[in-house]
């Protein structure tokens, strides 16, 4: 006998929240603000309007269904199984923080917030949660999901990380990093600010920032293309490191190989530095598109 669907609800705790767990008391979070020209009542009513979208959401799930849920901290620690159905209420980002965690279980995006955010990722309604879930089951689900592109680090320690946005690779702090790049070409030595490889997804973000900067020509890739963007920031010239490679494309089945060549790096995703990859001197680590892809209910 198959097991009912498990909606799995994944929100993030408010500012609000984070105030208070900070100061101890509203009245304490209050006084902070205002010693600093801030009142709270903002941040309170927007804590209000996202309790409230992910109380509907909790109680749209159908009474035959399994369910859980899940705080964004606690997503590296939380088992999803094949049949979840993963519902995203808040922000676009909180999408891109789940995804990582993700084997192509369907993914429903609410806004917590309508109005404040993109709303790229987090398309639907609090209202709409209910005939959502019913969509994810139906016969017809496949053609309203929206797949998207994802990047994938694979160290030579088999330490491997996904990301919707994109990863980058450099020092954990300001420092230079320091790495041998090969991309297709004869490897070059670089010393840089870090490497960013971003999705179609990633390129409204961190990517299109290094792309306008450099004015670049290159064509950035759509959400679902198989492609990647890449770009080296900052690259400096030195008698042992050059700048002839510093931007590209991969296309499904090239990788871009960097060997470590500074004492410790890390690679991170969409800007979680907490779940990062470390990297020592010698290591070898390849990015490129990653089999696993986002299955975002349009």
């Amino acid at each position: 006998m198959s097991l009912a669907p498990r909606a799995v609800l994944v929100h993030r705790r408010t500012e609000y929240r984070e105030l208070i767990d900070r100061h101890g008391t509203r009245g304490q979070a209050e006084f902070f603000l205002r010693s600093r020209g801030l009142e709270i009542a903002e941040v309170e009513q927007r804590h209000r309007i996202t309790e409230a979208a992910v109380a509907r959401v909790a109680g749209a799930v159908p009474a035959d269904w399994r369910h859980a849920r899940v705080e964004r901290g606690d997503l590296a620690r939380f088992l999803f199984a094949p049949e979840d159905v993963v519902v995203v209420v808040g922000q676009d980002g909180l999408v891109a923080n789940t995804a990582k965690y993700l084997q192509g279980q369907p993914v429903v995006g609410i806004d917590a917030e309508p109005g404040r955010n993109p709303g790229v990722l987090v398309r639907h309604r609090a209202g709409d949660t209910a005939k959502l879930l019913r969509a994810t089951t139906s016969a017809g689900v496949e053609g309203r999901l929206d797949p998207r592109t994802m990047v994938e680090a694979v160290a030579d320690d088999t330490q491997r990380l996904l990301a919707l946005n994109e990863i980058y690779l450099g020092q954990p702090g300001h420092q230079t990093a320091r790495y041998r790049l090969e991309a297709g070409r004869a490897p070059e030595a670089q010393a840089s600010s870090g490497v960013l490889v971003g999705t179609g997804t990633g390129a409204t973000g961190w990517c299109r920032s290094a792309w306008l900067e450099r004015a670049s020509a290159l064509p950035l890739p759509a959400p679902a293309s198989p492609e990647l963007a890449w770009f080296v920031r900052e690259a400096w010239p030195s008698p042992t490191t050059g700048t002839e490679q510093v931007q590209g494309i991969l296309d499904r089945g090239r990788q871009l190989s960097l060997t470590v060549e500074s004492d410790r790096l890390v690679a991170f995703g969409d800007g979680i530095e907490s779940d990062a990859l470390e990297l020592a001197w010698g290591q070898v680590v390849r990015i490129g598109v990653a089999s696993t892809r986002l299955r975002l209910l349009a």
